[in-house]
């Protein structure tokens, strides 16, 4: 089954093109992204745990969800679609900043991403799509960097990089990384 397409950015994220997803992992090429981060009013971060089968980071904890908008799909409306999709719920998201990254996984894949980091707050119920998130779970940002700390492959590329920024956003500390 062919996967989705994805938007083809330049370093400024304006489009200039679309691509398979697949095909963008393998040749490597900067695509938009977005990564949702939920804390709670306890100040806890929602952290799911990829899917088993998951394409690439498979069983490592992350930030709530992310993904990539289709071709003329606003990132914010994306962002909340694959909230609703991946963990069953929804709520107010703000976009708090971007980044570029890229890296490379032992599949051969490369993840190279314009990445849209929007933030929510959520005390709700949860229901996941098992076939995304095999587990979940709400912990201060000490604990998180604590398990960074201890356990860094335990974590996904992209919440090391995003998490010490997502932190700063919320004026906590980032001394344990």
């Amino acid at each position: 089954m062919k996967s989705p397409d994805v938007i083809l950015v330049n370093e400024q994220d304006e489009a200039i093109g679309t691509m398979e997803k697949m095909e963008a992992h393998e040749k490597g090429l900067l695509h938009r992204a977005f990564s949702v981060f939920i804390i709670n009013d306890a100040g806890e971060i929602l952290l799911q745990r990829r899917a088993l089968e998951k394409y690439h980071s498979a069983g490592l904890w992350t930030n709530a969800c992310c993904s990539h908008p289709y071709p003329g799909e606003d990132t914010a409306v994306a962002a909340h679609r694959r909230l609703k999709e991946e963990l069953g719920f929804d709520c107010d998201l703000r976009e708090i900043f971007s980044f570029t990254y890229r890296t490379g996984f032992d599949n051969g894949l490369t993840e190279h991403e314009f990445d849209h980091v929007l933030l929510g707050t959520y005390n709700g119920n949860i229901f996941p799509d098992i076939s995304e998130v095999c587990d979940y779970r709400y912990l201060s940002s000490g604990k998180i960097l604590e398990l960074m700390e201890k356990e860094p492959a335990s974590f996904t590329i992209w919440f090391h990089r995003a998490l010490p920024l997502v932190l700063q956003y919320l004026g906590m500390p980032v001394s344990a990384l």
